[in-house]
């Protein structure tokens, strides 16, 4: 894993700019903190940052290669893995061509050298990269297909900007932060962006699944991958076998690696799948859990987290044969991490969900530079408590909202007029509603929860991703996520809900496909998310910066907000299906304000 940028200007010689490419590229060293690279020409300046997973010595970066001895060359900068590059390579191979790196970037490099723009059609994996072809003097910037690594770019008027995360665009003086007032309910709420959206004006990042095409005619966005409905036609037996077949072999591309790996284990479903999997090839394994200090006292069921993860972990652990590490974390010392949070994403942080793990990243990164994740199987197989609430799935609107409050209820009068929160979030439900991939003839509730599955592979799935790639790469981890495949994915996509909840239960057909590997208890376990701190520490804490934030005529936020909406929000105790509680729900109004005064946004 690596991080990338670049920049692409066809109105300027970039052979003078090193010095500013040199301090776009040194901004994202955590990502890659083994070697560096930057490459220029009159029109491209390309940079890259190595985190060594494969051929250590070999696949320095940016690659170059020539259609012929004596043509232009075609660079790469490459961000990710593609998990079937063996396969790549010997189809390559008897192609022609030759390789001289054991790398899966020298693949995907020749891949782009026999087809074209056509090679993301053959990449299987996590991947965000850019490939300047001097030749034809065009860019390509391309996302892996659910957008596991992320690529952001600021369009100019004579090229782009293009980088991993936004600090190394905000190294280059061209590029200033600021955001629009209508940006507040995705600031507040960054479940709700859209695909390739983010709150930053003129900031984009390359949606999932699309390839950006940069030349002098301008900018240009095309998918390349799009979910397909089709008549599912396995019964359950061969369905589930099916999707143990696929994730078996998916997890065993992603254990392949040049440096130690290791595997996160809740003691949930979804991870403990995937560690049994890896275990089976890999029986030296060691696993990896997350509590906090005094969570048997402190914690607080919800709808999200009936229960605490540590028993389950352990005992799933115990059952596959795991050196199972739980990592235990003080809530009071969470704030520690919160400049470094805020740092590897350069957007308001998630608060304590980033702070914490973070922390357990750094701890993992002590030993391992590989880790898998049981990340996305609930919006792929379905796995939320809303999904199985009538009422909320039936609501016309983004059922993890449901009829609960929203942060942007704490707005000032005159800033709800002009922002108009409940339109923007209509819009944006109706907008992505209407490109639920649709079957003909399906209705009623299995139309209706396909439409659920597909709002949820959206924001909501972005959401956690990002997460995972900002904590996980500023301390230089690679994690993995085999949920997150294609192949897995476009199977169980066309899979019906009725046979998804065959059991009465979520995630009926993953639970039948790994039923032999876990014990009773982790298998019939409930969907319990990430955990939540309920440390009376951590409380009083984010009710004293509440307090401070809006007593302060200084912040960001003065004059956006009505104070007292805010401490009523504050007071409501009763219970919210997709948030711990109201100071989790209130978290981002701190967060938002730490970023506007750290980054100095502007708003227009």
């Amino acid at each position: 894993m690596c991080g990338i940028a670049g920049w692409i200007d066809f109105t300027r010689d970039l052979r003078t700019e090193r010095q500013t490419v040199e301090a776009m590229t040194a901004t994202l060293s955590r990502r890659g903190p083994d070697a560096s690279g930057v490459w220029l020409s009159p029109h491209a300046a390309i940079g890259h940052r190595r985190l060594s997973v494969l051929d250590l010595e070999g696949g320095r970066q940016p690659m170059e290669a020539a259609r012929a001895p004596g043509r232009p060359p075609v660079v790469l900068t490459y961000s990710g893995e593609v998990y079937n590059y063996r396969a790549l390579r010997g189809q390559l191979t008897s192609r022609g061509h030759t390789f001289t790196t054991e790398s899966d970037t020298e693949v995907v490099l020749r891949a782009y050298l026999e087809w074209g723009a056509g090679f993301v059609d053959h990449l299987a994996g996590m991947y965000a990269f850019a490939v300047w072809d001097a030749e034809r003097e065009e860019l390509l910037l391309v996302r892996d297909r659910l957008g596991v690594k992320p690529l952001y770019y600021h369009p100019r008027p004579g090229g782009v900007l293009f980088a991993s995360e936004p600090k190394a665009l905000l190294a280059n003086p061209l590029f200033r932060p600021r955001i629009q007032l209508e940006a507040l309910p995705v600031l507040f709420n960054p479940r709700l962006l859209m695909p390739g959206e983010t709150p930053l004006s003129d900031l984009h990042q390359v949606p999932p699944g699309h390839l950006v095409r940069v030349d002098r005619s301008g900018v240009h966005t095309t998918p390349y991958w799009r979910l397909v409905s089709g008549e599912h036609t396995d019964d359950e037996p061969t369905t589930a076998a099916h999707v143990r077949e696929l994730l078996s072999g998916i997890v065993s591309e992603q254990m392949v690696a040049d440096v130690p790996t290791c595997t996160l284990l809740s003691g949930g479903l979804d991870s403990s799948a995937v560690t049994a999997l890896a275990a089976a090839e890999h029986p030296q394994l060691t696993s990896y859990s997350m509590d906090f200090e005094d969570g048997d006292t402190d914690f607080r069921p919800t709808p999200l987290r009936p229960e605490r993860d540590a028993p389950y972990a352990h005992a799933a652990a115990r059952h596959i044969g795991t050196e199972h590490i739980e990592v235990l974390l003080d809530p009071s010392r969470l704030a520690d991490a919160v400049p470094a949070a805020l740092a590897a994403r350069d957007l308001p942080s998630l608060g304590q969900f980033d702070t914490s793990m973070y922390l357990l990243f750094a701890r993992i990164r002590e030993r391992f530079t590989v880790a898998l994740s049981g990340e996305a199987a609930d919006e792929v197989f379905g796995g939320y408590p809303w999904f199985f609430d009538r009422a909320t799935v039936d609501r016309d609107t983004f059922p993890w909202l449901g009829n609960g409050p929203r942060l942007t209820d704490c707005l000032a009068p005159d800033v709800r007029a002009r922002v108009r929160p409940e339109d923007d979030e209509h819009d944006r439900y109706a907008t992505l509603l209407a490109r639920t991939p649709r079957l003909d003839g399906e209705t009623g509730l299995e139309a209706r929860m396909r439409e659920v599955l597909h709002l949820s592979l959206q924001g909501p799935l972005a959401y956690l991703l990002d997460r995972k790639d900002r904590m996980s790469m500023a301390v230089g981890l690679e994690v993995r996520v085999p949920f997150c495949d294609h192949r897995l994915l476009e199977y169980v996509w066309n899979v019906p809900w009725k046979m998804k909840t065959g059991d009465g239960r979520e995630k009926s057909v993953l639970r039948a496909a790994v039923a032999d590997l876990l014990p009773s208890s982790v298998l019939d376990r409930r969907k319990s998310a990430y955990p939540a701190t309920f440390a009376p520490a951590h409380g009083a804490r984010v009710r004293a910066e509440l307090d401070a934030l809006l007593s302060d005529p200084d912040s960001p936020l003065a004059g956006l907000l009505d104070a007292e909406a805010v401490r009523r929000l504050g007071a409501h105790s009763g219970p919210m299906m997709a948030v711990a509680d109201t100071l989790h729900l209130l978290l981002p109004l701190i967060e938002v304000d730490r970023w506007m005064r750290e980054y100095r946004v502007t708003v227009e």
